[in-house]
């Protein structure tokens, strides 16, 4: 409840903690899935398994596994930038890198002219 009530209706009702509020900063991507999420392997081993004892479960693994392959395919197509082209990403890693070029130039420019120097009379 006072998380969404926000910084502005908590700074109302009492002082600011001693560490900046987190309401400033933009919310945390969400957590990435578990690694173990992303692993076939264990499905591959239930399915080796399961044909070496002539066992009936391996179509309901077999089916586990292809409904992974589904879940991971959908993620991956959900994945930001997905359908950038290896050559539009380096148009765009070049252009970043231009323009952090160009402000580190800006920022040494105005290093240099003393501005944040207070004179001496």
């Amino acid at each position: 409840a006072m998380a969404s009530g926000g910084a502005a209706a908590r700074a109302a009702e009492e002082p600011p903690p001693p560490e900046p509020p987190a309401e400033q900063k933009p919310p945390p991507p969400p957590l990435p899935p578990v690694q173990e999420e992303f692993s076939f392997l264990p499905l591959v081993h239930d399915i080796i398994k399961c044909m070496d004892k002539d066992s009936q479960d391996v179509h309901q693994v077999l089916n586990e596994l292809k409904n992974k392959f589904q879940e991971m395919r959908k993620l991956i197509s959900s994945m930001p930038g997905i359908g950038v082209s290896p050559e539009q990403q380096q148009q765009q890693l070049q252009n970043l890198r231009e323009q952090v070029r160009t402000k580190n130039e800006l920022l040494q420019k105005y290093k240099s002219l003393c501005m944040f120097e207070i004179p001496k009379e």
